[in-house]
């Protein structure tokens, strides 16, 4: 359903080395540099970085929230770990997430602009 995903940063070379250290963690590599943006993916860029120098800082009431999925949670691990490393905050450590319908594993950070990511696994046992 959905192809891509783009979001505001302030600064690009801060938020390309804070989502290079987190994408890695789940497979993906920056595929696309360009003088405002910078695309990460697999096979063509499937989260985007975009550059705008007066945005303010996202708030948590914004609503925005971006969840990638892992493939274990090893990954999701991985992927908290970077972010704080990178200069990201953490907004719920790796953990099993019950819920009413679906038991998950996942993470939420937060990156230098404000922006709430998730990085989420579903475990067999």
């Amino acid at each position: 359903m959905i192809d891509h995903i783009s979001v505001g940063v302030s600064d690009l070379d801060r938020s390309a080395r804070f989502y290079e250290a987190i994408l890695a963690a789940l497979g993906l590599t920056r595929v696309v540099t360009r003088p405002r943006t910078v695309g990460f993916g697999k096979a063509y860029p499937e989260f985007w970085i975009n550059l705008r120098e007066e945005m303010p800082h996202v708030t948590p009431e914004s609503g925005v929230h971006i969840c990638l999925r892992a493939k274990t949670t090893a990954e999701v691990d991985a992927f908290h770990a970077a972010a704080l490393s990178a200069g990201g905050a953490s907004d719920g450590a790796p953990g099993i997430r019950p819920h009413d319908r679906v038991r998950y594993y996942a993470a939420f950070v937060i990156d230098p602009d404000g922006n709430r990511i998730e990085a989420v696994t579903f475990p067999a046992d």
